[in-house]
């Protein structure tokens, strides 16, 4: 619910647990008053002080009054060069060379339903929701914003993005334009991001606010392994179950920046967006730039509540699944057992083997096209490798399709290898500046697909690949970050352009994509996790999570990525021990459980498992697919941390009726201590069965006392409890 009082100016947004304000004042500055708990019907500015402090400088029409300063008053969207020193917004190089913005208010307009953004992924929804469009103008440049904010009282979601437009009679140089400010009174809290690097992304880090910036971003061309486009703020001490929470995340795939500060009175600020190093955006007279989209949750019950939230908003409103929420396809994926040597004989023994287990969809991973026995060569040329697939890709598909599975294909588009017929035919494709040498990373070079000629190559290309036989699934991956980002499709001036409209290019592409094969299910990789953000997931509603499977590891991987992300967009696989990347062992029970906590699918040769070992996935498959829903569509919760004696975590159906308890041990101690994990989520006065057992336990002493573990006899043993309420 969005409301104005023309008598107070404000603009109040509500959600169901949470209020957001703002208020233009005489000046026309627009402050921010409020975001947390529900507060009705009233003005919040009182919160505002006023005082004179040195250094901090006061607008020319409030020079009388020495307390008003923009360098001390919380702002809706903070500027540059006019007198506050904290992280601008927004910053623009006028015609004159002066690098000085000043937005002030000058209207509102509020609409039913929510708005969206041309090029760019976006929350979407019709009931429910309502949008806000707020003017600012600079009335010395002519460069005017609309903030947008979009409402989902439901999901206590807000969104935000901002659309620039060059009113003046010269053009204007966007040197930053954030989509999220977020001012806060008090600066004692604590701020929150996911990082690593490839193979351990998304592990959390937590710090008190510090006295000036601290950032997380990515100058990758991708959202990054290292940095994830989701940050918290926090009271001090918040846990899962208590404590007033922030949750940002920038709905976006490329460079990013999200900067916190604790200023010099105290008080705090987020800012979220694009990464203005390497950006620069000309707009001409009458253009317009549009910053991608941020959402924000506020949860003031703790971790739990804002996973829960944004968990269903992703869902429901972010999410465009193919399958519309029915149960994804238990996967079998051939990359693990043949890496790039394989033949078609050998892809359908291990379909076959899949199949029989239970396994729906066979996917073949690189290696199928160009000359591609190694990863020096062959990208760009995506047409079937004869030697390979002596029968061409149709024949291979028959025969998979025979066995009872769909049949799914890797590709990576975006990227040349030097040694194909593409890069021989079109060298100056690839991004690079005249005169210097290209950087590789993989062997590769990247695709300038800034281009329309490049992207429409590239796409014709896939499509008659898709054409040639019924593929149920694509797998789109990257395997470098971007480097030498030059364009021969822009003049010099305007270079400051390529890493966004790069990122535009491929999002052109997978909506055309997802527009012509509307059936395909696409999966978003970039050598793992380096692009799992909640852009990529508008196109793509999975994303393969890391690269690692290793199931100790993915512990960690996954509790980070869960925060933000839901269960059903976590790619993640079982694959075969000892583990590539850590040369851990652990047992099939083990790992299936784990990778039973996202989409779920096999990275192995299932047919080298002994028999032992085939029934145990026989059941894991059969297992999951009977509780599929519950695990990605049910309320995630999060019961113990990876540094914890064990890792648990816990789905359950928002009626309360069923739950699923998921639980990992640690390395196991001698006289080792009696545990029990506390559920939660439950409905109280309901009695629960475990696993099928005679006894039946309350919601209430499940979730206040907890649930009895059994010892470990080994290391890394893991659980599954299942609980259904009795009538």
């Amino acid at each position: 619910m969005i409301l104005y009082d023309p008598s107070a100016r404000t603009l109040t947004l509500h959600t169901r647990r949470t209020t957001y304000q703002m208020k233009a004042d005489g000046y026309g500055v627009l402050l921010h008053t409020w975001y947390g708990p529900r507060v009705d019907g009233q003005d919040l500015s009182y919160l505002i002080g006023y005082a004179d402090r040195g250094f901090s400088p006061n607008p020319r029409e409030a020079a009388a009054r020495r307390d008003y300063s923009l360098d001390t008053l919380p702002q809706e969207y903070s500027t540059c060069g006019v007198g506050d020193y904290r992280p601008a917004s927004a910053a623009a190089e006028q015609p004159d060379g002066s690098l000085m913005l000043d937005l002030r208010y000058a209207g509102h307009e509020i609409r039913e339903g929510k708005y969206s953004l041309d090029g760019l992924p976006a929350f979407f929804g019709g009931e429910g929701w309502q949008t806000l469009s707020v003017r600012l103008e600079d009335p010395h440049s002519g460069l005017a914003a609309e903030l947008l904010y979009g409402v989902c009282e439901r999901y206590d979601l807000i969104t935000r993005a901002v659309v620039f437009t060059n009113e003046g009679r010269q053009p204007v140089l966007l040197r930053k334009a954030a989509s999220l400010c977020l001012d806060l009174p008090s600066a004692n809290l604590e701020f929150i991001t996911f990082d690593g690097g490839h193979v351990r992304e998304r592990g959390l880090n937590r710090s008190l606010l510090r006295p000036g910036v601290q950032s997380v971003g990515s100058v990758r061309g991708a959202s990054s392994h290292q940095h994830n486009p989701f940050v918290m703020l926090c009271e001090p001490g918040a846990g899962e179950e208590h404590g007033l929470v922030y949750g940002a995340a920038l709905v976006y795939s490329g460079n990013f920046l999200a900067e916190a500060e604790r200023s010099q009175f105290e008080t705090a600020r987020l800012v979220l967006g694009i990464h203005p190093q390497h950006f620069g955006w000309s707009l001409a007279p009458g253009e317009r730039f549009a910053a991608p989209e941020a959402a924000m949750v506020c949860s003031p019950d703790g971790f739990a509540g804002m996973t829960h939230r944004w968990h269903a908003a992703m869902r429901e409103c972010l999410i465009r699944d193919p399958l519309h929420g029915a149960r994804r396809p238990v996967l079998v994926n051939n990359w693990e057992a043949t890496e790039f040597h394989f033949t078609a004989q050998r892809l359908v023994e291990i379909a076959r083997e899949g199949a029989a287990l239970g396994a729906e969809l066979f996917v073949m991973d690189d290696g199928w096209f160009g000359k591609r026995d190694d990863d020096r060569s062959g990208l760009g040329d995506w047409v079937v490798n004869p030697q390979k697939l002596p029968g061409g890709l149709n024949a291979l598909v028959r025969q998979v399709n025979g066995l009872g599975m769909r049949f799914g294909i890797w590709v990576e588009p975006e990227m040349v290898s030097e040694d194909s017929e593409l890069y021989r035919a079109h060298p100056d494709w690839a991004l690079g500046a005249p005169g210097r040498p290209q950087t590789l990373s993989r062997s590769q070079l990247v695709l300038d697909f800034t281009r329309r000629e490049v992207r429409d190559c590239i796409y014709a290309a896939l499509c008659r690949v898709l054409d040639s036989a019924p593929i149920a699934y694509v797998k789109w991956d990257v395997n470098r970050s971007l480097a030498d980002v030059w364009s021969a499709a822009l003049p010099a001036a305007r270079q400051g352009e390529v890493f966004h409209r790069y990122i535009l290019g491929v999002y052109e592409m997978m909506d055309r994509l997802r527009r012509d094969y509307p059936q395909i299910l696409l999966e978003g990789c970039a050598g793992g996790g380096g692009r799992f953000d909640a852009g990529m997931l508008y196109y793509a509603p999975q994303i393969w999570c890391s690269d690692n499977t290793d199931a100790i590891d993915r512990l960690r991987i996954q509790y980070g990525t869960s925060f933000c992300y839901p269960v059903c967009a976590v790619g993640s696989h079982v694959s075969a021990v000892p583990n590539v990347h850590t040369g851990r062992t652990t047992s099939i029970e083990t790992r299936g459980v784990v990778a039973m906590s996202g989409t779920f699918g096999y990275e192995m040769d299932l047919g080298r498992c002994t028999e032992a070992e085939k029934q145990v996935v026989r059941r894991q498959i059969e297992f999951f697919k009977r509780h599929c829903r519950l695990i990605q569509q049910g309320v995630y919760d999060r019961l113990s941390a990876p540094d914890d004696a064990f890792t648990a975590w816990q789905q359950t159906a928002p009626d309360g009726t069923e739950a699923l308890a998921s639980v990992v041990w640690g390395p196991v101690h001698a006289a080792g201590p009696f545990c029990a994990v506390r559920l939660r989520s439950l409905a109280p006065n309901k009695r629960y069965r475990v696993n099928g057992g005679g006894e039946l336990y309350t919601g209430a002493a499940l979730m206040t006392a907890g649930l009895p573990l059994p010892l470990p006899k080994h290391d890394y043993q893991a659980w599954q409890f299942y609980l259904q309420a009795e009538e």
